[in-house]
C-alpha cells in the first residue's frame, strides 16, 4: 500500500513508516530523538546521495556520503570502447558535506582541493543538475562535466521508510532522463535524454553494526518510456516494505522477496536475480568490477560493485518487458560500521 506524502518523515518525535507517493519535504531521522540520545544516534546515522549513470559507452557511479565520523566521495567511470576503469576518491571530516534534509530546492556539495562534486536539485518535478570538476591523479585522468536531469520525465519515485534490525532506514530512488556531457581525460561522453538515464539513490539510515546486503538496479528507455528495477536482499522486518520496485512509465510497483545467486565464485561471474512471484527474472553479466576494502580497528568494509548488462524479463501490471543487454549494476556490502 502506498501512503500519501508526509510533509516530514518525523513529526513531534514520531517517525512515519511505509511506502510513500513521493519524498517527504523534510527527511531528518535525528528529529525522532532529543538531547544526548540525538547526539549518540548521529554517530550511527549513515547518509548518502549517489547516482548510477546509464549510457551505452560509459558505466559510471558517483556518491557523496557522510557517516558523521568520516565523510567521503567516490566516482568511477568505465570506458567501454577502451575497456578502461578509472576511479577517484576523497575523504573529509564527518559532517562537512552538505546533504540537505530538504533535498528539492537545495544543493548537495562535496568539495576538497582538486575534487568537487555538486548536485543542484530544483523543484521535485523540475530540472536537477550534476556537475563534477575533478583533477587528474596518478591513477586516473581528470573528469569534468555537467548533466541536466528531467525531474518530470521519469516514473514515480521509490520512497520507503522501514524498520530494520539495528535501526530504521529511509531511501528515495528515482529515474531521470539525462542531458549533457562528461569528459574523462580526452574522451567525451554525450548524454541524450531520449536514450540515457541517471538513477538517484538517496539513503538516510541507522544501519546495524554488522551490515550485509546484495543490491541491484538497472534501467533503459523502451518504447513505452523508462523501464527498470531496483531490488535488494538483506535482513529486514516482514511487516514493513522493502526498497525494491519495478519502474514503468506510470508506477514504481512494489517488489518483494528477491534472491541473488552467483553462477560461480569468480570475481566476474554472472548472477541470477529473481523474485518469488516471478515478476523479476534476470541474469546479470558483469563487464567490470570496483572493489573497496578497509580495515579500521572496530570498523571494516568489504564491498564490491559490478557493472554490466541485464537480460531477462520484468512483469509489470501492464505487460511483460523483455530485457536484452540493459545496463545496470549489482553490489555486495559486508561491513562493520
Amino acid at each position: 500500500m502506498i501512503e500519501p506524502q508526509p510533509s516530514s518523515l518525523v513529526s513531534e518525535y514520531v517517525r512515519t513508516y511505509g511506502r510513500f507517493e513521493s519524498r517527504p519535504q523534510l527527511v531528518n531521522p535525528l528529529e525522532a530523538f532529543a538531547g544526548m540520545e540525538q547526539r549518540l544516534r548521529q554517530l550511527r546515522l549513515k547518509e548518502w546521495i549517489g547516482f548510477t549513470l546509464i549510457h551505452p559507452e560509459l558505466y559510471s557511479s558517483l556518491v557523496i556520503q557522510d557517516a558523521h565520523y568520516l565523510a567521503s566521495s567516490e566516482i568511477y567511470t568505465f570506458d567501454r570502447r577502451r575497456g578502461e576503469l578509472y576511479e577517484h576518491a576523497s575523504n573529509a571530516r564527518g559532517g562537512s558535506p552538505t546533504l540537505p534534509p530538504e533535498l528539492f530546492g537545495s544543493e548537495c556539495v562535496y568539495t576538497r582541493p582538486g575534487y568537487e562534486l555538486v548536485y543542484a536539485f530544483g523543484a521535485e518535478r523540475g530540472t536537477h543538475r550534476i556537475s563534477l570538476d575533478i583533477a587528474a591523479s596518478r591513477r586516473a585522468p581528470a573528469m569534468h562535466g555537467e548533466l541536466s536531469l528531467d525531474g518530470g520525465g521519469g516514473p514515480p519515485p521509490l520512497s520507503v521508510s522501514s524498520r530494520l534490525p539495528g535501526g530504521p532506514m529511509y531511501t528515495h530512488k528515482r529515474l531521470y532522463p539525462a542531458r549533457g556531457s562528461i569528459r574523462v581525460g580526452d574522451s567525451e561522453f554525450v548524454f541524450d535524454p531520449a536514450r540515457d538515464l541517471a538513477i538517484l539513490d538517496e539513503h538516510r539510515s541507522f544501519l546495524p553494526y554488522q551490515t550485509r546486503w546484495l543490491w541491484g538496479t538497472f534501467a533503459h528507455i523502451g518504447l513505452d518510456g523508462p523501464v527498470g528495477a531496483n531490488f535488494i536482499s538483506r535482513a529486514g522486518t516482514a511487516a514493513d516494505p522493502e526498497e525494491s520496485c519495478i519502474w514503468t512509465r506510470h508506477a514504481a510497483e512494489p517488489l518483494d522477496d528477491v534472491s541473488f545467486a552467483p553462477q560461480s565464485a569468480g570475481p566476474l561471474s554472472p548472477w541470477r536475480m529473481w523474485s518469488a512471484d516471478g515478476r523479476l527474472d534476470v541474469v546479470f553479466e558483469p563487464d567490470g568490477r570496483k572493489d573497496v576494502r578497509h580495515q579500521l580497528l572496530l570498523a571494516a568494509i568489504d564491498y564490491f560493485q559490478l557493472f554490466g548488462r541485464y537480460t531477462g524479463t520484468l512483469r509489470s501490471a501492464e505487460r511483460t518487458h523483455t530485457l536484452r543487454g540493459v545496463h545496470g549494476v549489482c553490489e555486495c556490502m559486508l561491513a562493520r560500521l
